[in-house]
C-alpha cells in the first residue's frame, strides 16, 4: 500500500486496500492522523499485580501489559508494551519510559487504556483484565488511587459475584523534561570542532594523481570533500569560526622527526584556522611541506582534544574531533584506551575513512552493537560514529559534488545531537534559558521598589 501523507491527514480516516501475495483478498487498512503536540515530558513508571486470573491448564499465567494512547476519534493506539513474565501471579515489570506526547500527547487528562495478558507462544494471547487511568492520576504516585481493579467483560457479563481478575497498582511515577540538541544551543553551548587529517605514506604521493591526496585542478579530492562537507554545517554552531586543524603520521622540516599531532598551519602554538577556508588553506600548504611517512596512530589527537574536553564539563561548551584517515590503526589499543576515557567527557568523535581500505577496525570503535572497553572498562556512553567515504561518493551516477557532500554530512553528523543529548542527561546539566527567553523573563518580572 502507497500514499501520501496530504491523503491521510485531509482524509480523517484513510483507507485503502491492500495488495500482495500474502494478503486476504479484501483486506483493508485505516490510518487515523493527529498532530503531536511539542511537550518534551517523558514519563518512567513501573507497575506490579497481585492475584491474577490463572490462564494456563498446565501452569500459572506469563503477564504483560499493553499501553494505549485514546485518540482525538476514540480509537487507541498501542504506545508500549512491558516485558512478560513467566508463570508468575504477583508479577512486578520492570520500570519503562515513554514519551508523554505518546502515551497521551500531552493532555494529562486523556484516557491511557491498559490491558493486561497472558502471554502465549502461538501469539494467541489471552485477555486477563482491562483498566483505564489518565496521567493526572497516575503522576500523584503510588497509592490507594493508584490500584486497579483489572476487569475482563467477558467474566463480568457472565458472572454475577465476578469482581476482578486481580488488581494493577503503580510502583513509582516520574515525569521528566527531556531537553533536546536546540535547546542547548539556543541556550548558548557552543561547538567546538577540531580537525585531524591522516598523512600517512599510505595515502599515496600527493604529487600523483593516485594519491589520495593528490589536489586535481578539476574537482577536490575526498580528504577536501569529507572536510568542506562537515566543516560548512559544523561552523555554523561555532560563533568564532576557529578551527583546530592537526594533522598525524608525517615527518615534519627541518629536522624531519615524525609527528602525530602536528597544526597544519605550521603554527609553533596556534592550530586555529579561520573558517573552513582557513582550514583548507592548511591542508594544502601542509601538503607542500610535510612528507607523508607513519604509522597511523589515532590516540595522541583523541588526548589532545580530551584535554580541552575534560576542562569544559560544565555544558557551555561541546567538542567534535573530525578524524580522516585512509588506513588500519596501528596503535588500537592505545586508542580504545582513549577512547573510554574520553567517554565521560562532552566529547563526540567521527571517523571517515578515505579510499578503498578494509576498515574492520574502525567498526569496533563504532560500538553501536557492542559497547567498547579497555582493560576490562566499558565506554560510558557511545561517542564514536565512523562513516566510509566510498559509500557517500560515486555510487549514485550522475550525482553532482555538492549533492554526495550534503549526504556524506547529513550521515556523519546524525549521531550528534543524541550524543550530545546524552552527555547533558548523565551529567544533569539543563539548557540556560535563550537571549529571547531572558527577555521576556526581564520584560515580565515586576518593577523592582
Amino acid at each position: 500500500m502507497e500514499c501520501t501523507l496530504g491523503e491521510i491527514v485531509s482524509s480523517g480516516t484513510f483507507k485503502k486496500n491492500l495488495t500482495g501475495k500474502d494478503i486476504r483478498k479484501g483486506s483493508i487498512i485505516a490510518v487515523n492522523s493527529e498532530e503531536l503536540s511539542s511537550c518534551k515530558e517523558e514519563i518512567t513508571m513501573q507497575f506490579s499485580a497481585k492475584k491474577l486470573d490463572k490462564k494456563d491448564f498446565f501452569g500459572k499465567s506469563d503477564p504483560f501489559l499493553v499501553f494505549y494512547r485514546c485518540n482525538e476519534d476514540g480509537s487507541f493506539t498501542v504506545t508500549h508494551k512491558t516485558e512478560v513474565i513467566k508463570s508468575n501471579l504477583n508479577p512486578t515489570w520492570r520500570p519503562f519510559t515513554v514519551q508523554v506526547r505518546a502515551l497521551c500527547n500531552g493532555d494529562y487528562d486523556r484516557s491511557i487504556k491498559i490491558e493486561c495478558y497472558d502471554w502465549d507462544s502461538d501469539g494467541g494471547h489471552d485477555l486477563i483484565g482491562i483498566f483505564q487511568t489518565n496521567l493526572r492520576e497516575l503522576t500523584r504516585g503510588k497509592g490507594a488511587n493508584n490500584v486497579y481493579e483489572c476487569i475482563n467483560p467477558k467474566k463480568q457479563a457472565k458472572k454475577s459475584k465476578y469482581k476482578n481478575s486481580g488488581t494493577v497498582s503503580l510502583e513509582s511515577c516520574r515525569v521528566e523534561v527531556v531537553h533536546s540538541f536546540l535547546d542547548y544551543i539556543k541556550g548558548g553551548t557552543e561547538m567546538q570542532c577540531t580537525i585531524a587529517v591522516d598523512f600517512t605514506a599510505s595515502n599515496g604521493d600527493p604529487r600523483q594523481p593516485t594519491s589520495l591526496h593528490y589536489m586535481s585542478p578539476y574537482q577536490p579530492n575526498q580528504y577536501a570533500m569529507a572536510l568542506r562537507a562537515v566543516g560548512e554545517i559544523i561552523q555554523d554552531y561555532d560563533s568564532d569560526k576557529l578551527f583546530p586543524a592537526l594533522g598525524f603520521g608525517a615527518r615534519l622540516p627541518p629536522d624531519g622527526r615524525i609527528s602525530h599531532e602536528f597544526f597544519l598551519n605550521g603554527h609553533p602554538d596556534n592550530p586555529y584556522c579561520e573558517g573552513i577556508d582557513g582550514v583548507m588553506n592548511a591542508y594544502h600548504k601542509a601538503l607542500q611541506t610535510v612528507q607523508l611517512y607513519g604509522p597511523t596512530n589515532f590516540a595522541p589527537v583523541i588526548n589532545h582534544v580530551a584535554r580541552f574536553a575534560g576542562a569544559q564539563r560544565d555544558g557551555t561548551q561541546y567538542f567534535i574531533l573530525l578524524i580522516l584517515t585512509d588506513g588500519i590503526i596501528t596503535d588500537m589499543p592505545q586508542t580504545r584506551e582513549a577512547i573510554v576515557n574520553a567517554s565521560t567527557l562532552p566529547l563526540s568523535i567521527i571517523i571517515v575513512g578515505v579510499g578503498e581500505a578494509q576498515f574492520d577496525s574502525m567498526d569496533e570503535l563504532d560500538g553501536d552493537d557492542v559497547r567498547l572497553s579497555s582493560r576490562g572498562r566499558y565506554a560510558d556512553r557511545d561517542i564514536v560514529q565512523f562513516v566510509p567515504f566510498r559509500d557517500f561518493i560515486g555510487k549514485r551516477g550522475g550525482e553532482n559534488t555538492i549533492l554526495s557532500q550534503a549526504r556524506l554530512a547529513k550521515e556523519i553528523l546524525e549521531e550528534i545531537p543524541d550524543q550530545f543529548v546524552s552527555f547533558m542527561r548523565k551529567n544533569n546539566i539543563k539548557p540556560k534559558p535563550s537571549p529571547l527567553q531572558r527577555q521576556d523573563s526581564i520584560a515580565s518580572a515586576p518593577p523592582l521598589h
